[in-house]
């Protein structure tokens, strides 16, 4: 399985940088992945939704490290060529 697409949809927000799709093999999307700045780094949160108890439960997610990574990469890698091509305001 090959991540063959990455859409990023930067937004100004305290914490969240940009939400994020993502499409596997020309043939399955995941939307509202989101770019977070975290305490020390960026990182990506999976699609979520919240609980009637008030937490919160991923909707989508990867089964093994390697493709948690390969995800995050990916998404990383998409975000910072978009940031870097926007004029500075």
């Amino acid at each position: 399985m090959e991540i063959t697409d990455v859409k990023i949809f930067p937004v100004n927000e305290k914490r969240v940088k940009a939400y994020a799709s993502i499409v596997f093999d020309d043939c399955f999307i995941v939307r509202d992945l989101k770019v977070i700045h975290g305490d020390s780094k960026l990182f990506v949160a999976m699609p979520s939704k919240k609980m009637k108890d008030g937490s919160y439960r991923d909707t989508v997610h990867p089964l093994n490290n390697a493709t948690r990574q390969k995800i995050e990469s990916s998404v990383l890698e998409a975000y910072e060529k978009e940031v870097n091509k926007q004029p500075s305001q």
